[in-house]
């Protein structure tokens, strides 16, 4: 990757690793075995493992620390992230109902990727065990994996699980099954008709015919309403399905994370390259999500893999731009303060967890620039 890039995106994704380094070694240090999730003034008070152990974000810590791990080779990152893949494999005995289609997210950035970098086969077990809750989700019927468990959720599948459905590939991988990869990619075809718009928009919430899967409506979900933009459903569907295309070989899943990449790109440079929580809302409020950008910042740098040359320098030269717009306008490099990137956004609506730090964006933000750097560790 660093071939790619110019001299002076050379020098300054360099620049960061010294400040990522001091950044996540400081948090290590106060946050060791717990599990952070949002910042308060630049602290964090509230640890899932204590709150909520089954929270879907609860894998994103240990990422951190196994990237950190793979890019440092220092062993102090190990313990703490075999301390929460611990707490999480205890969440399936004491929280089952608490698990649903995020199941991915938890496991596929502790356990497996503690196989994938130690070989750890009680590892690898429970990666396994996470994959194959996963697949038991999968409506065979309406060829879809169910989001949730609500009641009304019964036939709801979400953008989201195509990251998650990256787990199911990897379990086909070390398993020699393949079952677990036709699971997801049924659920990959059925969501790329019904969540991916022909413009590369992408729904958040599908409500989909139990029986055959087909569309009966959109709810609106995180963003501002039905047949609007959510960003982060966006950068979900460009990296999921550009994963997905890597695992499966599909071309029909590249093709899609390129729409929506550029749907994505084009919308992006209309706010200097900084993310709104949806691309379709009003004009006033103006909202941020930082996530959107270093979620799809990773998602372009996984499309670069899988196109011929020319077409690399847009995808890495996006990538570049939306990390650069995240670094300039929305990060918190003192390592004596807790949170990394800020103006982070879960919901439109929700002014609790609206434009705040986010832990999850730290991981994906590391992911990327890492990546710029060849010292990312392949973990979904």
């Amino acid at each position: 990757m660093t071939q790619m890039l110019t001299e002076e995106e050379r020098e300054w994704a360099s620049s960061l690793l010294p400040k990522l380094s001091d950044k996540f070694a400081a948090e290590r240090d106060r946050v060791g075995s717990h599990i952070p999730y949002i910042a308060e003034d630049g602290v964090y008070k509230d640890f899932k493992d204590i709150s909520d152990p089954a929270w879907w974000t609860n894998g994103f810590w240990p990422g951190i620390l196994w990237q950190m791990f793979r890019a440092t080779g220092d062993e102090a990152y190990v313990k703490p992230a075999r301390d929460v893949e611990d707490t999480l494999t205890k969440v399936i005995d004491t929280d089952f109902m608490g698990l649903h289609h995020d199941v991915g997210f938890m496991w596929l950035l502790s356990a497996v990727a503690d196989y994938r970098l130690t070989g750890d086969e009680r590892a690898k077990n429970r990666g396994l065990a996470a994959a194959t809750l996963l697949a038991g989700r999968f409506n065979p019927a309406g060829r879809f994996i169910r989001a949730w468990n609500l009641p009304e959720s019964e036939g709801w599948a979400i953008i989201d699980s195509m990251m998650n459905i990256q787990i199911l590939f990897w379990a086909s991988d070390v398993t020699g099954d393949p079952r677990f990869a036709d699971v997801a990619r049924m659920h990959a075809d059925t969501l790329l008709k019904a969540v991916v718009r022909p413009d590369g928009s992408c729904n958040h919430i599908v409500d989909l015919d139990l029986e055959t899967g087909e569309l009966k409506n959109n709810p609106g979900g995180q963003g501002y309403e039905s047949g609007s933009s959510w960003t982060r459903g966006q950068s979900w569907a460009v990296y999921g399905y550009a994963l997905a295309a890597r695992h499966s070989g599909q071309k029909r899943y590249l093709d899609a994370a390129k729409r929506v990449a550029n749907y994505f790109c084009a919308n992006v440079a209309l706010n200097d390259d900084k993310a709104l929580i949806d691309f379709r809302a009003p004009a006033e409020p103006v909202y941020w999500d930082a996530l959107a950008n270093v979620i799809t910042a990773c998602g372009l740098l996984e499309i670069v893999d899988q196109v011929p040359q020319l077409e690399r320098p847009f995808y890495v030269r996006w990538a570049v731009r939306l990390l650069k717009a995240v670094d300039k306008n929305w990060c918190d490099w003192d390592p004596a303060r807790d949170g990394l990137v800020q103006m982070c956004s879960g919901c439109y609506e929700n002014d609790a967890d609206r434009e705040v730090p986010m832990m999850y964006a730290d991981y994906y933000f590391l992911e990327a620039v890492l990546r710029l750097n060849g010292k990312a560790a392949r973990l979904w």
